[in-house]
């Protein structure tokens, strides 16, 4: 299982998760065989400075990834995810280490869109 987390920071499973996805400078992904991780790399998000709606789910699908893991993303993305067979899930924090002990642990399931989606009309 390959999962992504939108990151603040660049270290690897230390690195700081994001709250929003999309606005992340770099993602990090995250090779599992069960609950064992085998490998780590953090990329630059390409649509860091601006990006328009689908650009960056793509972009994570691209990458191969089965789980979305942030802080929080938009309506729009959360359905783009769910179109692209990709589970998204909200409410992570910390590092990538703690968000995907919370993941794997059930705690992170499903993936609500932030207020300020909902604000715009973008809900799901």
């Amino acid at each position: 299982m390959r999962i992504a987390v939108s990151v603040d920071t660049n270290r690897g499973l230390d690195s700081q998760v994001a709250q929003h996805f999309g606005r992340c400078p770099w993602f990090a992904f995250v090779d599992l065989n069960g609950h064992e991780v085998e490998a780590v790399s953090v990329v630059d998000n390409p649509f860091y400075a601006a990006h328009q709606p689908g650009q960056v789910p793509h972009f994570i699908h691209s990458n191969h990834a089965n789980v979305m893991l942030s802080g929080g993303m938009g309506g729009r993305a959360i359905q783009l995810f769910r179109q692209l067979g990709i589970q998204a899930a909200t409410g992570a924090s910390g590092t990538v280490r703690e968000a995907l002990e919370r993941f794997l642990g059930g705690e992170l399931k499903e993936a609500a869109p932030c207020a300020e989606s909902v604000e715009h009309g973008h809900g799901v």
